[in-house]
């Protein structure tokens, strides 16, 4: 009997946000506990530091430049996941899955083409663009827009998720269930942020967002014990990760900056803070848990290796930068992608900003140029992007061009030894520089690869 499968991806959620890692302190039982009975991998890495690029690589296990989906920019049409790409829920579905999302979409926010409805998924409560408020929310139920009705936004998420399952409970299933939870704006129920409040250990904002992860956390104890109430959690792969590393700055109260564990950067970054992210996975009648993986895996691993645990034949002709793990997560000896790539910058991408390569041990790094991850302007977007997106439908996108900016020549590159060195804190690349000279010349390769399939795409506006 095929599996079902839910997989869970948050936003913005970090090592150090688990209780499991930061000593309880941010009240997570019920993922610890899931943790305890995973297959976890300390090494998974997302395909970028910021949201819809990681999520459109997990669709389609293709690097996030080759779909179009290079910056969270909904208003300009960046995030968007070409028409052309093949979906994981298209595949599913195909196979005979019903296919569900609930959540947070942000792979084509104003364009019908674009909605998850057309993109594999027989049933859809969601957002399209890339944040929401938590309680005056505009929310889509299949193709009916409804508005908010005074229930927190995360709590919707958790009873459309069960509701989906009670529904689906005969036959199989992928649901992707994407909590915009922890990301901004910074809101919770007052109940969930006071405790976090009066241990004196957490300002106004680390309290917030803490109460938000608590808040969620009992929401997926709730999807789990449905799953054992229907009698299908033995059957269910149940897979838990984030699209990136946890959001920090902010100023005085509001700052986010907290524990993660010591590793270098955040959001928007490509050290590993940035794109290094846990994740577990659950599967009691296929998988033994309470294991680790140390092996490096990329989110595009998990295109072809969820088809492959659940019996479910690459589509032909897709080319898919992934590869299949099972028999890595079995614990078995297998081939693993040792050499994988990253690249975020904002509006036009840049090899000389904020670019990574993994091969092996060894890490190159091409750090930000400040002048590159600017967005001059962002309102009014931002806000009719939440609150008015009718705008944006009727009258289409933001045409205007891209704002000058003026680059500087780039920083040199750094090389790091990532298992000799996790935080990233000694740069070898003077010590190194054949090495280093290598993977830079492979870098700048892979990027005119991806960029030139960028530039083939052609869905009309």
């Amino acid at each position: 009997m095929r599996p079902n499968i839910v997989f869970i991806l948050v936003d913005d959620m970090g090592y150090g946000d688990f209780g499991a890692i930061n000593q309880g302190l941010s009240r997570t039982t019920t993922l610890d506990q899931l943790m305890a009975e995973s297959v976890c991998f300390t090494q998974q890495y997302t395909a970028s530091p910021v949201c819809n690029p990681s999520r459109a690589c997990l669709m389609t296990g293709r690097y996030p430049h080759r779909t179009g989906s290079i910056d969270t920019l909904e208003w300009r049409g960046l995030e968007r996941l070409a028409l052309r790409e093949t979906t994981l829920a298209d595949a599913l579905k195909s196979a005979g899955y019903a296919t569900g999302l609930v959540g947070k979409w942000h792979l084509g926010a104003f364009d019908r083409r674009y909605h998850p409805l057309n993109r594999g998924f027989d049933e859809t409560v969601c957002f399209r663009g890339g944040m929401h408020d938590y309680y005056n929310w505009r929310i889509e139920f299949n193709e009916d827009v409804v508005r908010g009705d005074g229930r927190y936004l995360t709590d919707v998420w958790t009873e459309e998720a069960v509701g989906f399952i009670k529904r689906h409970q005969r036959e199989p299933f992928f649901l992707h269930v994407t909590y915009n939870a922890p990301h901004t704006p910074l809101q919770a129920p007052a109940e969930e942020v006071q405790p976090f409040l009066e241990t004196g250990k957490f300002n106004k904002g680390v309290s917030t967002l803490y109460g938000m992860l608590h808040r969620m956390d009992a929401g997926i104890a709730r999807i789990l014990e449905t799953l054992q109430g229907c009698g299908l959690a033995d059957n269910t792969i149940v897979m838990f990760t984030s699209d990136n590393g946890p959001q920090f700055g902010g100023e005085g109260e509001h700052r986010l900056d907290r524990f993660n564990g010591q590793l270098r950067g955040a959001k928007g970054s490509v050290y590993e803070g940035g794109i290094r992210v846990p994740m577990m996975l659950r599967w009691p009648a296929g998988l033994d848990g309470g294991r680790q993986v140390d092996e490096m895996v990329h989110f595009s691993d998990w295109f072809p290796t969820i088809l492959s645990l659940a019996g479910v034949p690459l589509p032909q002709g897709l080319d898919i930068d992934g590869i299949d793990i099972q028999a890595t997560i079995r614990g078995e000896k297998n081939k693993v992608c040792t050499k994988r790539f990253w690249q975020w910058n904002r509006y036009t991408p840049l090899v000389t900003s904020n670019a990574a390569m993994r091969d092996g041990d060894w890490k190159l790094v091409r750090p930000a140029i400040a002048e590159s991850m600017a967005v001059p302007c962002c309102d009014p977007w931002l806000r009719i992007s939440m609150y008015e997106p009718e705008r944006l439908i009727e009258n289409g996108l933001i045409t205007d061009p891209e704002p000058p900016r003026s680059i500087p020549e780039p920083p040199p590159p750094e090389l790091y030894n990532i298992a000799g060195d996790p935080l990233e804190d000694v740069n070898l690349a003077a010590d190194h520089p054949d090495i280093a000279h290598k993977m830079l010349v492979e870098l700048e390769t892979w990027f005119e690869e991806v960029e030139q399939e960028r530039a083939t795409i052609d869905d009309q506006w």
